[in-house]
């Protein structure tokens, strides 16, 4: 007889055990600015090896470098093999200014059936649900066939050189699974209906490009006498600002917006228009299409000069390049060259930090989690389509061992993403979210991995 009904109501009645465990987590500052020392991950493993050793859960802690911890824990199956990943990470990006915060950002303060801080969304939101998950299967003696890993690493904000990045390289046995589930998509759409949630599948890829813009120095007092490289990056920036990309609707996302409820085919000739047309009405829809159907070259950092008064010699300019999945470097150069043609003393250099990546849309993955989405929320209108994540995650180190790895985080249809702030002040997650996102990674594994007991 299953015990899935059971386990589902009880995720209802510990809301508070699961809202004091986002809490604990927020409040363990572990932020990564890039720069060594930072993240100081391994504290939140701690906590997390704790809490699960109360249950009885084997877990370990890796480090690539100390105090840049990733935790794995295992609940063992029959076979030894795992049959299921739970992916998250547990650092999180800098707060830029704490004076904007309604709240201290690593207070995790609970208001209005939300819970903000640093990291509340992104990502210790899902790590909570998996959590929770995983604790829930072994409190209620769930037997499995393969093994459910959970794994949490380091630095995936800052490219994963220290967590799934060096677990892939060094440990890639302990990633060996048939499916994953990790952040980057879970969406929920109100259109037509009907609940669309979106699965990501896959990932635009992501580039950081370093221009180099060298004038000739002189006194403030005497511009003339110098080349003033400011002047030339006004010329690059306003070349960014007036760029115009070329569209592109061939990503699979594309073949389901008539699950929208929109009507026309999609193209590069109408793909704005449709765009326009749904900004009023669902601007976050609207948003996902304009990114997902074009590569965005976005300037983001300057450093350069010397002094108030001296003509700047040299200056960098800092760019995000998010490309589409057939766009490689070298169309990138191409249209580089295009924004620099003309501006002497210009040069660049590209860091390829993600490749664009992807998985299977139609798996036994997709149809189980749907179903588990579905009996969650207790909704049959739900529906899933195929999305590329405009970020990238760590997904990109699993997919090339093999791996179906999907964004899904099981967002409550109430819960709207646009109040979660992702990287931004008040990042928050909706209690509803915690919720809904324990039951169905609670569901997946159970459907996907449990021997039903007879009887």
């Amino acid at each position: 007889m299953s015990k899935l009904p059971e386990m589902l109501k009880y995720v209802d009645q510990i809301e508070n055990e699961i809202v004091k465990l986002e809490q604990a987590l927020v409040q363990i500052p572990s932020v990564n600015t890039g720069f060594m020392p930072t993240g100081n991950e391994t504290p939140v493993c701690e906590f997390i090896k704790t809490w699960l050793e109360e249950t009885e859960i084997d877990c370990e802690i890796l480090e690539a470098t100390p105090n840049r911890g990733n935790i794995i824990a295992n609940l063992e199956g029959e076979s030894g093999d795992i049959g299921l990943l739970f992916m998250s990470h547990t650092d999180v990006v800098p707060v830029e200014d704490e004076q904007k915060w309604t709240y201290p950002p690593f207070s995790a303060h609970l208001q209005n059936g939300r819970i903000y801080g640093r990291g509340a969304s992104d990502c210790k939101g899902l790590l909570t649900s998996q959590l929770i998950a995983i604790k829930l299967l072994k409190k209620f003696g769930v037997r499995l066939k393969d093994t459910l890993s959970l794994v949490s690493c380091a630095d995936e904000e800052h490219g994963g050189r220290y967590g799934f990045g060096w677990l892939a390289e060094m440990y890639p046995e302990k990633l060996k699974a048939p499916y994953a589930v990790n952040e980057g998509g879970g969406v929920p759409i109100e259109a037509a209906g009907n609940l669309t949630y979106t699965l990501g599948v896959g990932e635009k890829g992501r580039l950081q490009v370093e221009i180099n813009i060298t004038g000739t120095s002189a006194h403030a007092s005497l511009p003339w006498q110098g080349e003033n490289a400011l002047y030339k990056l006004s010329k690059i920036l306003e070349r960014l600002e007036n760029y115009e990309p070329e569209l592109d609707t061939s990503t699979s996302f594309f073949q389901h917006l008539s699950t929208f409820a929109i009507e026309h085919k999609p193209s590069p000739d109408n793909i704005d228009e449709i765009v326009s047309e749904l900004e009023d009405s669902d601007p976050r829809l609207a948003s996902m299409i304009k990114a997902l159907s074009r590569m965005t070259i976005t300037p983001t950092m300057i450093n350069g000069g010397i002094k108030s008064n001296s003509v700047p010699e040299q200056i960098n300019l800092t760019c995000d390049v998010r490309t589409i999945p057939h766009q490689s470097e070298d169309y990138l150069r191409q249209e580089l060259d295009k924004i620099i043609s003309g501006i002497p003393g210009v040069n660049y250099d590209i860091d390829y930090m993600a490749i664009p990546n992807s998985s299977e849309f139609e798996t036994e993955l997709m149809v189980n989690l749907q179903k588990a989405t579905r009996e969650s929320l207790d909704r049959e209108d739900i529906q899933f389509v195929p999305a590329i994540s405009n970020g990238f995650t760590d997904s990109r180190f699993t997919r090339p061992l093999g791996v179906t790895t999907y964004g899904f985080t099981g967002t409550h249809p109430d819960d709207n993403p646009m109040l979660s702030n992702v990287h931004g002040t008040d990042e928050s997650i909706g209690v509803k979210s915690l919720v809904s996102g324990a039951k169905i990674m609670l569901h997946l594994a159970y459907t996907m991995l449990a021997v039903e007991d007879e009887g």
